[in-house]
């Protein structure tokens, strides 16, 4: 529900409220700037001497002022001039005419009433609503994706349209409660909705003398100027008119020949009420909020931008499924959990896989769940896993309907997650043990894949080929990818020794054949995806991308990976026979997940082998001198030691603080890189109180012997790999 209401809907109104809010943030720059301009008011002078001072000048004064934008004023009749002037709170000189400015005039009423009047106010008061309800599911979505409430300061990871999103509605989300609460208010006030604010104000007799000179009148000299909103004179031909003081506290009546305070109405607690709001609104008195709303209001079109482009983005990756039975006419039903809907990808595949074997196949959604579907022989269940473990949006009312319903089905669950982190395929595992407690005969054992991989999910394809008694190939290409070419600029080979060869293979991109100009890269950082398609499965369907983590960022004029030769490796052995000149096409994937975190915080790198591009990359754009431990394993310092003389460099540059390195086959002593971190425990325990990241890369197989070798180094700082992970101060990409 609340994906909905804060999906489309939300988009148009936060596009539709542009005007809206871009004028609040010019406004809101207007306190500061009246802060600058006008005079200070001393605290030392009293409403008495103002007075005086401005009476000197004006016999005919009749008001004195503080205007809103924290100007004195001063209005006067004397008989061959009037008007309103800009006092100086100090001296009573005047500064000059006083008029609100037409530009302000202009933005103002186009905040308010978009300069339509009544009807221009019902539109900015249902938009006051509509960024309420923005601000508060936005919240709830950003805390149930980060894992609840108390998590909503995590990092957030994602695409940079996920991170912008998510970032500037965290940063936002208060300045627009504010804003959309104190505009409710002030529009219901406009229509009478709140009553109005009237204290009872006492009869009172004046003494009628001769009038003293203001100077000298008690109870305007009790009052610092600091505390004057408003103060009237009395009518020069009426000996019993009194002095109005309005302040903060109330309205005060003073007698104008005894100075005698003749009556005090305080304000009214709905009075204060209004006052508080219309600083909260407007920043009025309180500059610095004033900026802090304006920055607020100013992420509201880009928020409606950056919503745009996730909502296109949810909606392309959903596939057409056809052609897609009724469910009553199925005999295999398969049921999608997404959140961002790259498992509904998967489901297309295996549907279209399905339906040219023979079978009857019906998808649908998990949320959708029937009697129908559990009526089917056969129940395919793909579910991702959304957050800390939780169901995602196609999928959240799945466990409760299904415990309502009759039907035990031959089932599979397929779960989608992302290995590191600690909740893997959680929900995914609830729904498998649900399914197992009502007795639904299992097809096969519930598997996991990890990060989308398409070779796992080939894998599962084939296991369920064999249960169904014929081949079922699944051949998933999330989408067409658009390559781009590049050119091998130049290699490195190290390890034939030890019989491990790897490739640090460097690509540019080819020279315009019109011009000789060189030409652009794609933009990628360091720890991003390339995805290489081998010759002759370019064409979607006919292959599978291999992706290689990147070792440099476009910044360096040139596309980096390391690439270990393997057995049977179509795809690497492709790479390791390419010359230089030779021509490749590529396309980036994002892997915004895996990135140093922004500060001044030591760096952990963890790697081994080939799994040292990435961490190279960070290293090499360290150009800040952030503390950086670099910790890698290979098999001969002799024979396979990748970016020997680079990361000796960096070291003397101080890009590099440490450089840790473990040889398992080293006659000298073999060792591998979690006997590096045993051996360092002390050392990485004071690291990790400074508040150090950790980002591992390589192997699984290296990845599990790190986490093994880490959990006693944090365990006696009351920390665990779960919670790091969580935080986004343990990150992994292994494969």
């Amino acid at each position: 529900m609340l994906r909905r209401l804060h999906g489309l809907p939300g988009i148009v109104l936060a596009l539709a409220l542009t005007v809206t809010a871009l004028t609040g943030a010019v406004l809101s720059v207007q306190p500061a700037l009246d802060r600058l301009v006008a005079p200070a008011i001393s605290a030392e002078v009293s409403v008495a001497d103002l007075a005086a001072l401005v009476a000197a000048r004006h016999p005919g004064v009749s008001a004195i002022r503080l205007r809103a934008d924290g100007s004195l004023t001063a209005a006067f009749d004397d008989g061959d001039t009037r008007g309103v002037e800009r006092i100086d709170p100090a001296t009573g000189a005047g500064l000059g005419p006083y008029a609100v400015s037409e530009t302000t005039r202009f933005l103002t009423n186009l905040h308010r009433s978009f300069l339509a009047g009544d009807a221009g106010r019902v539109a900015a008061a249902i938009g006051a609503l509509a960024m309420l309800g923005l601000s508060v599911s936005g919240l709830a979505l950003l805390a149930r994706r980060l894992g609840g409430a108390g998590a909503l300061l995590r990092p957030i990871r994602g695409t940079p349209a996920q991170r912008w999103h998510g970032e500037l509605g965290r940063l936002a989300a208060v300045g627009l409660l504010l804003s959309s609460l104190t505009g409710l208010w002030m529009s219901a006030g406009t229509f009478g909705l709140i009553p109005e604010a009237q204290g009872t104000s006492p009869a009172v007799i004046a003494s009628g003398g001769a009038p003293a000179p203001v100077g000298t009148l008690a109870g305007l000299k009790a009052v610092t100027l600091q505390d004057l909103r408003a103060l009237s004179f009395p009518d020069p031909a009426d000996p019993t008119d009194v002095f109005t003081l309005v302040t903060a506290d109330g309205e005060r009546v003073i007698d104008a020949a005894t100075g005698a305070t003749l009556a005090l109405t305080p304000a009214t607690a709905l009075e204060r009420v209004n006052d508080l709001i219309s600083m909260l609104h407007t920043g009025r008195g309180a500059w610095v909020l004033g900026l802090l709303l304006g920055l607020a209001s100013a992420a509201v079109p880009v928020l409606g931008v950056t919503g745009l482009i996730l909502w296109l983005r949810r909606r392309t990756a959903r596939p057409r499924i056809t052609p897609n039975v009724p469910a009553r006419m199925a005999d295999t039903v398969i049921l999608v959990g997404s959140e961002g809907n790259s498992s509904w990808g998967f489901a297309g595949t295996l549907h279209a896989a399905l339906t040219a074997a023979g079978h009857k196949v019906h998808t649908a959604a998990m949320n959708d769940v029937t009697a129908t579907h559990l009526a089917a022989p056969r129940l395919l269940i793909l579910a991702a896993t959304y957050g800390e473990g939780a169901a995602p949006q196609s999928a959240k009312h799945f466990l409760p309907r299904l415990a309502r319903l009759q039907g035990r089905p031959a089932v599979a669950v397929l779960g989608f997650g992302d290995r590191s982190f600690p909740h893997f395929c959680r929900f995914a595992r609830e729904v498998a043990d649900a399914l197992d407690a009502r007795g639904c005969p299992q097809l096969l054992p519930m598997k996991r894949v990890d990060r989308r991989s398409a070779q796992e999910f080939a894998q599962w394809g084939h296991d369920l080929g064999d249960v169904l008694g014929h081949d079922l190939v699944l051949t998933h290409v999330a989408e067409p990818p658009k390559t781009a070419p590049l050119v091998l600029a130049g290699r490195e080979l190290y390890g034939e020794a030890v019989g491990a060869p790897v490739a640090i293979l460097r690509f540019q991109a080819p020279s315009d054949p019109r011009t000789g100009a060189p030409g652009r890269l794609p933009a990628f950082e360091a720890g991003d995806l390339v995805g290489i398609v081998p010759p002759g499965q370019e064409k979607p369907g006919d292959g599978m991308p291999r992706f290689y983590s990147l070792a440099s960022s476009t910044h360096d004029g040139v596309l980096e990976i390391c690439v270990r030769l393997r057995e049977g490796g179509l795809c690497s052995t492709f790479l390791h026979a390419l010359a230089p000149g030779a021509t490749i096409h590529a396309f980036i994937r994002e892997n915004p997940t895996f990135r140093p975190a922004k500060g001044r915080a030591p760096l952990i790198l963890i790697g081994a082998g080939a799994g040292i591009g990435p961490l190279a990359g960070f290293v090499r754009a360290n150009a800040a001198g952030r503390p950086v431990h670099l910790y890698w394993g290979g098999r001969s310092a002799a024979s396979d030691f990748l970016y020997e003389h680079e990361l000796a460099q960096h070291l003397a540059e101080r890009r590099l603080t440490t450089l840790r390195t473990a040889f398992s086959r080293d006659p000298n002593g073999s060792a591998y890189v979690q006997d590096r971190i045993a051996a360092d425990a002390p050392r990485l325990r004071e690291l990790m109180k400074q508040g150090a990241q950790i980002l591992v890369c390589g192997g699984r197989d290296m990845a599990e012997a790190v986490t093994r070798a880490l959990e006693p180094v944090v365990r006696p700082l009351g920390l665990d790999l779960p919670t790091l992970k969580s935080s986004g101060r343990y990150v992994e990409d292994v494969y």
